[in-house]
């Protein structure tokens, strides 16, 4: 039986947040303020966008928003990318997902604020995988990190633009999910994961889309000394997927770029979420929200709990 979905914004409320972000990139621009902005543009085929960095106020119009904005473009002003980063100021457009981002990077010094113009997006969604690029944004084709959003309307933007309409209570499919994993003994755990880390195929896919993974050369990838089996067989899969969610734990922004990136559907932001709920529990800490220099395991303090010391 087909299922009902709610249109969660019409066409008026992207040609709106579309409108907005033109205008402020043309006065931008055109004023000097700053040497580029980095946003989104169509894609080839209707319906589809693309990152692009506009440096020309004459080019204002080329950018858009709509439920096709997915991609995290935080991503652009990382070393890792330091080839397109232009000169200069620059102004970002900026979801609530991507908002954690920058305010992680700006955590660790890798970006200064002083350098940002950052244009918020009051956010009610994006489309998720396998949504096609003509149907509206509903209920049925929003993705799931959208469902459990907590930042729609950004803070610490330079301007805000868009407003979030009332939006329904969304089934709580992934809270499940996450209590299914939570609720399997250490060796069923064990078992799900390396299932999943079986399929990999070591692109890198995860690695090239996260704000996170900014370092000019990865660890990962040098061999001498070789510190990860750079092959696709199982023993390397587990390392490499096990040392990523501990190097982000305490800094991923949620923005879900690697589940989407990974050709082999590999649940990669469920493990996120559950670290991040491992750090809330444990040191009430939640990554992104505000830049802080240090995050809970990356900062020794004497009052820290040592119980888990043998």
């Amino acid at each position: 039986m087909q299922q009902n979905h709610t249109q969660l914004a019409d066409d008026s409320y992207f040609a709106a947040v579309t409108n907005a972000i033109r205008t402020e990139t043309t006065k931008l621009l055109s004023e000097g303020t700053v040497a580029a902005v980095i946003g989104y543009q169509a894609g080839t085929r209707a319906g589809t966008v693309i990152p692009t960095i506009i440096t020309d106020a004459a080019k204002a119009g080329d950018l858009v928003f709509s439920p096709g904005c997915v991609n995290n473009l935080a991503l652009y002003l990382t070393k890792a990318k330091k080839e397109v980063r232009p000169a200069g100021k620059v102004a970002i457009i900026a979801k609530g997902c991507d908002m954690r981002a920058l305010a992680g990077l700006l955590g660790e010094s890798q970006l200064k604020r002083e350098e940002l113009h950052i244009i918020g997006v009051a956010c009610v969604g994006v489309k998720g995988a396998g949504a096609g690029s003509g149907e509206a944004l509903t209920t049925g084709t929003i993705a799931r990190k959208c469902r459990e959003c907590t930042v729609r309307a950004p803070e610490g933007a330079d301007v805000v633009v868009g407003a979030v309409p009332p939006l329904p209570e969304f089934s709580p499919v992934e809270a499940e999910e996450l209590a299914r994993l939570e609720a399997m003994t250490p060796a069923e755990r064990w078992a799900f994961w390396k299932g999943h880390f079986s399929r990999c195929i070591r692109c890198m896919a995860c690695r090239q889309v996260c704000p996170f993974c900014y370092c000019e050369q990865c660890l990962c990838d040098r061999n001498r000394p070789q510190a990860l089996e750079t092959t696709p067989r199982p023993a390397g899969n587990m390392a490499w997927h096990i040392v990523r969610a501990m190097h982000l734990a305490g800094r991923c922004a949620g923005c879900t770029e690697c589940e989407r990136a990974c050709p082999m559907d590999i649940p990669l932001n469920l493990l996120n979420r559950k670290m991040a709920r491992e750090l809330k529990t444990l040191y009430d800490f939640e990554a992104g929200l505000v830049p802080v220099e240090k995050g809970p395991l990356t900062e020794y303090r004497e009052e820290d709990d040592q119980s888990f010391i043998k």
